[in-house]
């Protein structure tokens, strides 16, 4: 768990190692924003679909998105990350999040040349796992900057996540003491998206937590249970976000547990190929 203040910010860091269950995975969208050094070969991100491939050496920086992410790894594959909150990459970033809304870039270019490369080489020389974890710790919070308007962002989140995103928007602005208009700004600045988008986003997610794909599904009970006004509701915006029809999905998650029962990626992440 990261320490105060961080914790308010980010949810968890890790280390990744090893050979991934697939040479590509898809990344759907999800409620959270993620910052990765990269530390082995480079990986590759493709951003939609008509999107180049894009590769990254040093790592990456991606804020709340609308669409699914395709990620290539090396074999082997080598890093370390972070697990941010929505609204959590904000006060390390020079730029409104909104700026890189489905847009990744390097670490590089968000933090300079010369600070990830000794960065890196501080990682790369660390002894083990919990010393690389305990230095990406430190620069987080040497790099931490007071930022406008968390509190505000951080609450209506808050009751977005309780409500599994069916909280009203107009509810929510009066709630808090101001304009929708004043709401949405903040949210694009601070998370990337505006606060509806961000609704649908814990919506879909709350419906896909509640998929069990080793057992039967009745989709129309799962999209009532989650606020869709109906199955076809559901299914038009869980193509939006994903790029399958819920059957799909499943048959992909099913693929996933037949070839690589109890792994720890078996959830969001699928296969790509």
């Amino acid at each position: 768990m990261p320490r105060p203040p961080l914790d308010g910010l980010i949810d968890d860091l890790y280390y990744l190692e090893g050979a991934p269950p697939y040479a590509r995975l898809t990344l759907p969208p999800a409620p959270a924003a993620l910052l990765i050094v990269n530390l082995g070969a480079p990986f590759r991100i493709r951003a939609g679909t008509g999107i180049e491939t894009a590769e990254y050496a040093d790592g990456c920086v991606i804020t709340m998105r609308t669409r699914a992410l395709e990620f290539g790894y090396p074999l082997p594959t080598r890093s370390v990350g972070v697990h941010v909150k929505p609204w959590g990459l904000a006060p390390f970033l020079s730029m409104p999040a909104a700026e890189l809304c489905d847009r990744p870039v390097t670490l590089e270019q968000v933090w300079g040349r010369s600070a990830v490369a000794g960065l890196r080489d501080r990682l790369a020389t660390a002894d083990g796992p919990r010393e690389m974890l305990t230095l990406l710790e430190e620069e987080l919070m040497r790099r931490l900057c007071e930022t406008d308007g968390l509190g505000l962002v951080r609450h209506t989140r808050g009751v977005l996540a309780a409500t599994g995103g069916a909280a009203a928007i107009g509810d929510l602005s009066v709630a808090a003491g101001v304009s929708s208009t004043h709401l949405a700004r903040r949210f694009k600045q601070l998370v990337g998206v505006t606060p509806k988008r961000l609704a649908r986003t814990y919506r879909l997610t709350t419906a896909v937590l509640a998929i069990d794909p080793a057992g039967r599904i009745d989709w129309s009970d799962l999209a009532g249970g989650a606020g869709y006004f109906d199955q076809a509701h559901f299914g038009h915006e869980f193509r939006e976000f994903t790029g399958l029809t819920p059957t799909r999905y499943v048959e992909v998650r099913r693929r996933f547990l037949r070839e690589h029962p109890g792994h720890v990626l078996d959830g969001w992440p699928l296969p790509a190929d």
